[in-house]
């Protein structure tokens, strides 16, 4: 199915912080946005692959480990950067996001708009909810993506 805008939120809701960027793309998808499709996955490199295949525009939100503080945004688009492996290559995902963008990358299968919405994680112990910081940095994505898409419409 082809799709012109997609946002793919990434990660485990049952493994704390990794779960922000599903909760992006929950509050997302009931914003009902006009031609934007939401969906949410766990990140494995394939699914995504296949979720972007036809979108002329990707919006992945992901939970990262890059050292900095708990619940810092970072916004990367990955058809001008590539997308550092030591952050986004370890995850709780078979592979980590910045495989399957690579790879995306190697097939010629990178959407022509590509962005990455990074909120770097406190805690990824099962069963727990949203770091506070994690939380706020999901509204604050949650506001920025749903203004940045509006513009695009």
């Amino acid at each position: 199915m082809s799709v012109q805008t997609l946002v793919i939120g990434v990660g485990n809701p049952a493994r704390g912080d990794d779960g922000a960027g599903r909760a992006v793309a929950r509050r997302l998808g009931e914003q009902a946005l006009l031609g934007v499709r939401v969906v949410e996955t766990e990140g494995d490199a394939t699914s995504v692959l296949s979720l972007m295949e036809g979108a002329q525009a990707v919006y992945l939100i992901d939970a990262c480990v890059s050292g900095a503080c708990a619940g810092e945004i970072r916004r990367i688009d990955v058809t001008q950067a590539d997308l550092p492996q030591a952050a986004y290559g370890l995850s709780s995902h078979r592979f980590g996001l910045a495989e399957a963008v690579a790879l995306a990358k190697i097939l010629q299968r990178l959407p022509p708009r590509c962005i990455v919405y990074a909120i770097e994680a406190a805690s990824f112990d099962m069963g727990a909810p949203l770091s506070t910081s994690v939380g706020r940095a999901v509204d604050a994505v949650v506001e920025a993506l749903s203004s940045e898409l509006k513009k695009e419409a």
